[in-house]
């Protein structure tokens, strides 16, 4: 997705089915509406994760997964489920390693693997990041009513499954 200039541009761009006719399928109009609802939110997260952790939103997203594992996860695990290469793992791991958060520790399955888990510093301030995280996922979506949140949730479920079904998720 390109960067744009401003939040008014952001918000053009990223709004294009307000504009779409009936000429054009509902298909098309919902995945546009559910993408600019979603980056909208990674963009608010994403900048108040930087101003008041220092974090990028894939750093914290690792810890996020890290934190439901406290095993540790193998580095093609965390690829997988954050669906990004396993270069980007890499990089974010040694700057979280760097940073005594995570650390590599040898895969009691497999010797001759690893798996990266947080450390102690590392869940300490994972917690504390992600009770503000929450705060603020209320925060941007606290004017939609709870009755709403369950629709939407059990809309969405039964439309993941559906693409997890053709085989894609």
């Amino acid at each position: 997705m390109q960067d744009f200039e401003g939040e008014d541009d952001q918000r053009d761009a990223l709004d294009l089915a307000t504009r779409l006719t009936g000429d054009h399928h509902q298909s098309l109009k919902l995945w546009l509406r559910m993408l600019s609802c979603t980056v909208r939110i990674e963009n608010e997260i994403r900048t108040r994760l930087r101003a008041g952790f220092g974090i990028t939103l894939p750093r914290f997203d690792l810890m996020a997964q890290l934190e439901r594992h406290p095993d540790g996860l193998r580095m093609g695990e965390l690829s997988r489920r954050m669906m990004v290469t396993g270069g980007n793992i890499t990089g974010i791991t040694d700057q979280l390693e760097r940073e005594g958060l995570v650390a590599r520790v040898p895969d009691p399955q497999d010797k001759r693997a690893f798996a990266v888990r947080l450390t102690p510093a590392g869940r300490d301030a994972f917690a504390a990041m992600a009770k503000v995280h929450e705060g603020w996922v209320e925060e941007l979506l606290g004017h939609v009513p709870a009755e709403d949140k369950e629709r939407l949730i059990g809309l969405l479920d039964g439309m993941k499954a559906g693409l997890d079904g053709r085989g894609r998720a």
